[in-house]
């Protein structure tokens, strides 16, 4: 899966760039609609809402 849009991240420099690749993902009982656990290279663990990922 990637990621659709552009993500600004509490607490990062940087954030989250359209086409970055996920990896590791499972679904979780949403908090606040992130209902997605997953890892991103370079970045690390975080939770996604499930409409700013596609599948590739």
């Amino acid at each position: 899966m990637t990621v659709v849009e552009a993500l600004k991240v509490k607490g990062s420099p940087s954030g989250i760039r359209a086409g970055t690749k996920v990896r590791g993902i499972r679904l979780v009982e949403g908090v606040d609609g992130h209902d997605i656990d997953c890892g991103i290279d370079g970045f690390g663990a975080t939770r996604l809402k499930s409409g700013v990922v596609k599948r590739v």
